[in-house]
């Protein structure tokens, strides 16, 4: 599991410790009290009551493991490993087996793990037999001060391959059948728009329920801290073509969340076919995800391509009880990738699916400049228009689906697979690029069975500047329709549309929606 696209991250997640003023070390009468209230947890009911205790208390920081490990590179850490004969249920009947990651390197702060089997809870103690080390082995005074940093899970189908991750903050992640990462989630997000000032919470301690034999499903629970809450997560993982995460949470902050973001999302875009600003690489394109996809309370679907921006972009999409959103890869195209080692065309979807009344709120995408594809530069979460905060906890649940399609009881229109962006071609006039030509394609739903003379006409609309030839035509190579239109942009500094395609007073497709900025010229 690489590390590298999420430095910036964690390395907030040390400041944001760091920041707290509290000392890294030296907090053994508390840390052996937490390990004894730990030890006390049995089910979600259990971790719930402790986050709610938690949350009582001032925020302590973690103890913070040796200087030699914690300044460990890239290299020196991915030199320590752990085998299959080292891990959690190994050798028996489980149909499932738990790997370790060692702290190092960018995890400064290890995560408890316990087990839960038979209505009691033990205790999976750091264990340097556990790995094999490379120059840098840890001394018996050392041992003592370290830990692991998350665990990955393996299935019976392939003990080679891990099927899901828990490793630095709250972040987790899944793959589908393809058995390839991409995108991560997190437990929760906090102050994601106020740049320079996100605070990461972490995941204290997990809990592991030994599976039975035939079990198809692991259940994990996790205490999450930070500054400003505390809270409680269980999560039930099925993994399948689809990977399933039934997620519950309760939330019990410290002070008022006010930008407090449920189930977020962190993707990567660098370029794609409707951004060559920066562009200077072999591959045509370079993804985990290349657009939000969003189904209303209304019953809406809306599709937001995803682009690499000059400076900080945050979109807010307001909503009432959605039913579902997520961050998606819909080109599958190798060609469109050509990218023979990592293969951007596998990379999973993540669909958030709302359980219950989630009420109020906004879908927030925020979008920041990315240098390379290192760079975690997308996150798109829920906000609710009423904030957890110390009098109000918030309790919801969600399932989440990890995997390269659509749960398939969500039938959708029409839906936009590609948007191309560039400066208007008008014979025998002087191309002005402060205009612009957009080209989208639209697949799928009943658009199958309309012929080029069918009456499709695109509905356009902007928040400033004007429309020019809108065009909605057939196209035989894909199977689908284009549309395109030239956006007169007038001077503005940022134009906000939306399209969507109609036949005889009805909709045909998805809304796509977009917004330009001067600034990425």
């Amino acid at each position: 599991m690489s590390i590298s696209r999420r430095d910036a991250l964690i390395r907030g997640v040390l400041l944001a410790v760091c920041a707290t003023g509290l000392p890294a070390q030296g907090q053994a009468a508390g840390d052996e009290a937490a390990g004894a209230a730990y030890l006390g947890v049995r089910d979600y009911a259990g971790v719930r009551a402790l986050a709610e205790t938690l949350a009582r208390g001032t925020f302590k920081a973690p103890p913070r493991i040796p200087d030699r490990f914690a300044k460990l590179d890239r290299d020196a850490y991915f030199a320590i490993h752990s085998g299959r004969k080292t891990r959690l249920w190994s050798g028996g009947d489980s149909p499932f087996e738990v790997g370790m990651f060692h702290a190092g390197g960018l995890f400064q702060y290890p995560v408890r793990i316990f087990e839960i089997a038979g209505g009691e809870t033990r205790a999976i103690g750091f264990d340097p037999a556990r790995f094999t080390y490379g120059d840098v082995r840890p001394t018996v005074d050392e041992e003592d001060a370290l830990g692991y940093a998350g665990f990955r899970l393996y299935g019976r189908l392939n003990w080679d391959r891990d099927l899901a991750s828990f490793l630095g903050a709250s972040y987790f992640r899944a793959v589908g059948g393809e058995l390839q990462y991409g995108l991560s989630a997190r437990g929760l997000a906090v102050d994601t728009a106020r740049f320079g000032s996100e605070e990461f919470p972490m995941f204290r301690a997990l809990w592991l329920h030994r599976p039975k034999q035939d079990d198809g499903s692991l259940t994990v629970l996790a205490l999450l801290d930070s500054a400003s809450t505390a809270g409680a997560y269980r999560f039930v993982i099925e993994p399948g073509r689809t990977t399933v995460i039934d997620v519950d949470t309760a939330i019990f902050p410290r002070t008022r969340l006010d930008s407090a973001g449920i189930a977020p999302i962190t993707s990567m875009y660098l370029h794609g076919e409707n951004d060559y600003r920066q562009r200077d690489d072999y591959r045509p394109e370079v993804h985990d995800s290349d657009g939000l996809c969003m189904l209303t309370g209304a019953g809406e679907w809306i599709w937001r391509p995803l682009h690499n921006p000059a400076k900080p972009h945050v979109n807010a999409f307001t909503d009432n009880n959605p039913r579902g959103f997520g961050l998606l890869q819909r080109d599958r195209n190798f060609d469109h990738y050509q990218d023979d080692r990592i293969f951007f065309e596998r990379r999973p979807n993540l669909w958030i699916e709302p359980k219950g009344d989630w009420g109020p709120g906004r879908i927030e995408l925020v979008e920041l400049p990315a240098r390379d594809e290192d760079d975690d530069n997308i996150v798109a979460y829920w906000r609710p228009d009423q904030p957890p905060q110390p009098d109000k906890p918030a309790e919801l649940s969600y399932r989440m689906h990890w995997g390269t399609t659509m749960p398939d009881r969500l039938p959708a229109p029409a839906r936009a697979v590609a948007t191309r962006i560039g400066i208007p071609e008008v014979p025998w006039t002087e191309r002005d690029r402060k205009n612009r030509m957009f080209v989208v394609d639209f697949v799928g739903g009943d658009l199958m069975m309309l012929d080029g003379a069918a009456p499709v006409r695109p509905v356009i609309t902007v928040n400033t500047g004007k429309i020019a030839r809108p065009v909605a035509r057939r196209i035989q190579e894909h199977a689908g329709w284009r549309v395109t239109f030239d956006l007169l942009t007038e001077g503005a500094a940022m134009v906000d549309l939306r399209l969507f395609l109609e036949h005889r007073g009805g909709a045909l497709s998805e809304t796509w929606t977009y917004q330009w900025h001067a600034s990425d010229l």
